[in-house]
């Protein structure tokens, strides 16, 4: 029987073909959905799960979780630096880091910083040692320079005109180990470095809020005015400073590691007050996944639409093949072939091909899923993990079920005519 099957589906190759093709198309799209979404769900937890409690300005959740924890460029409101001194001398706080950002260089976020964070995202760097005064830089692990590159930071990125600046200039320390996190694409340095860059001195810090507020790629308003970037001087050979008391510059976010759960949720509390936002970003995170989850299903919903679609024209087209064969059926038939026989025949051709098909969707999908992952890697650095769990079983599952009951269909219609009705026909 099989090699009756096989010696048919050759026969008709070219129509097997392209049942294949279409039923591997709409399998894939519903593959690619399930995979990509689940990828970026995990890969993003596991960003964000290094991360304990964000603080910052008042404003959006989800705008300071996405610039803090993955780098995204925009304009953030800066807090009072007394809140990062507050933080930092707080005996429920083993970690309080700030980070600034506003400058760019060869593609890559400059994020100003402390050693205690880049400590704790690397316990140990891959190469070289940790900046040890204002004019040194960590580079993360996606970040193409050597030990002992020069940095010229950038004000904004090169895209939207941004100006180099000429005040310092950053040589390469070390490199840190690969996180999985969007800061494997970023050039650490110190925060202080940063803060005299853009003339950010103690309590002056309130009339330059705007240039370290800015994001990756805009201009400020002096550049607007034509007065140019530079608004201090670095004292580049300067030792690290990394404490902080009232006068400290104000900062668009702390990085905050409490050192026990019920600390977290205390501070957090008390962080969400008119003037500052004390967030968890796995939080903010499952907001966004519920949202993510919305697209999801829409899309799901559009696939399984297609392949209804697909089915039914398959179906239709099969039908009208099976009519075509009606001779041959009453051959078959009128010769004493056993009806269980012919209706195995024509179920099994469809129903290989409807296998086929799937085989090579889940095929197509779970490539397309890693491609889309690959190229999101590459642009934010965090590690996107595709595969398949034992939940997926249970969609294979179904899409072989719905194959098996389709198939049926026109395998019965088949025995529609008498054998003496299909000879004469």
């Amino acid at each position: 029987m099989i090699t009756f099957i096989l010696a048919d589906l050759r026969r008709f190759w070219s129509g097997a073909f392209a049942v294949v093709v279409l039923i591997a198309l709409s399998v894939a799209l519903s593959v690619t959905v399930t995979l990509q979404e689940r990828a970026v769900r995990l890969g993003s937890a596991r960003a964000a799960e290094k991360f304990d409690l964000l603080v910052g300005a008042a404003g959006s959740e989800t705008q300071l979780a996405l610039s803090a924890v993955f780098l995204q460029p925009a304009p953030l409101p800066l807090m009072e630096g007394a809140v990062l001194s507050r933080l930092a001398n707080d005996p429920r706080v083993e970690l309080a880091a700030p980070v600034g950002f506003g400058d760019s260089a060869y593609g890559h976020p400059i994020v100003g910083t402390t050693t205690g964070l880049i400590t704790s995202l690397s316990p140990s760097l891959s190469q070289g040692a940790m900046f040890a005064r204002l004019a040194e830089a960590v580079v993360g692990s996606d970040v193409a320079l050597s030990t002992g590159a020069e940095i010229k930071p950038m004000h904004g990125s090169a895209e939207a005109g941004g100006e180099t600046h000429t005040a310092i200039a950053y040589r390469v320390t070390g490199r840190m180990a690969p996180t999985g996190t969007a800061w494997d694409r970023a050039i650490l340095v110190p925060i202080r470095a940063v803060w005299q860059l853009h003339g950010m001195h103690g309590d002056e810090h309130h009339d330059h809020d705007g240039d370290a507020a800015e994001p990756h790629g805009a201009e400020p308003a002096a550049q607007e005015e034509g007065h140019g970037h530079e608004h201090g001087h670095v004292d580049a050979d300067a030792p690290l400073d990394e404490h902080f008391d009232a006068q400290t510059p104000g900062v668009p976010a702390v990085l905050v590691k409490p050192k026990t759960i019920a600390d977290a949720y205390r501070l957090r509390q008390e962080y969400r007050t008119g003037t500052t936002l004390g967030v968890f970003p796995a939080e903010v995170l499952t907001r966004l996944y519920a949202t993510l989850g919305d697209a999801r299903s829409l899309l799901l919903g559009i696939a399984l639409g297609t392949q209804a679609i697909v089915i039914a024209a398959i179906v239709l087209v099969t039908v009208m093949h099976v009519g075509s064969r009606r001779r041959q059926i009453g051959a078959l038939r009128a010769l004493g072939t056993p009806v269980g026989s012919i209706v195995t025949l024509v179920w099994g051709e469809l129903f290989i091909l409807f296998a086929a098909g799937i085989l090579l969707g889940i095929a197509l999908g779970y490539t397309a899923a890693l491609v889309i992952s690959a190229r999101l890697a590459a642009s934010t650095a965090v590690h996107l993990p595709v595969g398949f769990t034992f939940d997926d079983l249970w969609l294979v599952g179904g899409f072989a079920a719905v194959a098996a009951i389709i198939s049926v269909v026109p395998a019965f219609s088949a025995l529609r005519s008498s054998p003496a009705a299909a000879l004469r026909a």
